[in-house]
């Protein structure tokens, strides 16, 4: 049985050809500056020590001061990029509050940090807050003997199974304590900051319950990590939820973003430049996961193949055990959502190892 994206089905339905991507500002703002991205709504950048080496911070025009969100991660160089833009550009404003849009720490490492040091309350949603949680007092709760034996039962090397179950030290050194309380950000309720209203969205796949805010009367949303122009965002499949369906619920979210909002939606993201053509963008997004599908239904069609056999399939540059552990989370979701769309079974060895196959074959 095979079963397509329902986004792309229903975008290809109307016949109407999207509104092209395009980028209002070509030109990032420099580290401590910001610029004006829309009225009342300033542009910041901090610095990531990754491959994807920044996050967009934006600050919205709120009373005497501006309502932050998202944070950087929890280091020196962070703080003192939050230093130089409180002493340069926003020098005699304030920061009344801090909304963060998901519990990955490039956009919640500094909320503890933030939240003291200017005495103000974190706004997110339950599920950030509790995960971000979770993570930070039980972070060796990933190199369990349960745990890695799922990752070894799908193929993965003793060495990639060994970065996967340090991660959550990992998490700890890039984030602060959590403040003890927060306001819940809710989807379909509304939350006003300044003289804007923004109804509260959430997504799914890429982060559980990841806020997203729409200002309809401006046509603008902060689409976080949900939608970003030129790179997909990381949906995987983690030991803790063995049988979940993250890029499903991530392509749902999609659906649901297109079919609510207009296609001139101005769109602020959590990484690279703000842009329009959110349907566009959307429709390529799910292409891109599609085409990926489709190399695995291609390679599984000629044998039985663990993750781990597959991961070279849908990532065939070599890869470091810190890029596998995310390239083979990446290629379970792939799989996940094929057992879910019927498309492969499960069959298991005699020494526990699984592989998946055509199903009805």
């Amino acid at each position: 049985m095979s079963k397509s994206f329902p986004a792309a089905d229903s975008m290809a339905a109307t016949g109407r050809a999207s509104r092209p991507i395009s980028f209002p500002l070509d030109t990032p703002p420099e580290t401590g500056q910001c610029v004006e991205i829309a009225p009342g709504i300033l542009w910041a950048r901090l610095a990531l020590p990754f491959r994807l080496n920044h996050v967009n911070i934006f600050l919205i025009e709120d009373g005497d001061g501006y309502a932050a969100v998202d944070t950087g991660i929890a280091d020196e160089q962070t703080k003192a990029a939050w230093q130089t833009l409180l002493s340069g550009p926003l020098k005699g404003k304030r920061l009344t509050r801090l909304i963060v849009t998901h519990h990955h720490p490039d956009h919640i490492g500094l909320a503890g940090w933030l939240c003291s040091e200017f005495g103000i309350p974190l706004l997110t949603s339950q599920t950030g807050f509790l995960a971000c949680n979770n993570i930070s007092l039980s972070p060796n709760a990933l190199g369990s003997d349960a745990y890695r034996a799922f990752y070894r039962a799908h193929g993965m090397s003793e060495a990639t199974a060994e970065t996967v179950s340090t991660q959550g030290n990992f998490y700890l050194r890039m984030v602060t304590p959590l403040p003890l309380t927060f306001f819940r950000l809710v989807a379909g309720e509304k939350l006003k900051i300044g003289s804007r209203v923004f109804d509260i969205l959430s997504g799914d796949g890429h982060a559980p319950e990841q806020i997203m805010l729409y200002d309809a009367s401006a046509r603008l949303l902060l689409a976080a990590d949900q939608v970003l122009a030129r790179i997909t965002p990381n949906v995987s499949v983690w030991a803790v939820e063995p049988d979940g369906d993250p890029l499903g619920l991530y392509t749902r979210s999609l659906a649901s973003i297109a079919a609510s909002l207009p296609e001139d939606t101005f769109v602020l993201p959590g990484h690279e430049l703000p842009f329009y053509g959110l349907h566009t963008r959307i429709g390529e997004i799910l292409a891109h996961h599609e085409e990926r599908c489709g190399l695995i239904l291609k390679a599984t069609a000629e044998k039985p193949m663990t993750v781990a056999d597959l991961v070279p399939v849908l990532f065939p540059r070599p890869l470091d055990p810190h890029q596998m552990s995310f390239a083979f989370s990446e290629t379970h979701a792939h799989v996940n959502l094929l057992i879910h769309r019927e498309n492969l079974v499960w069959e298991r060895d005699a020494a526990g190892i699984l592989r998946v196959v055509p199903a009805g074959r």
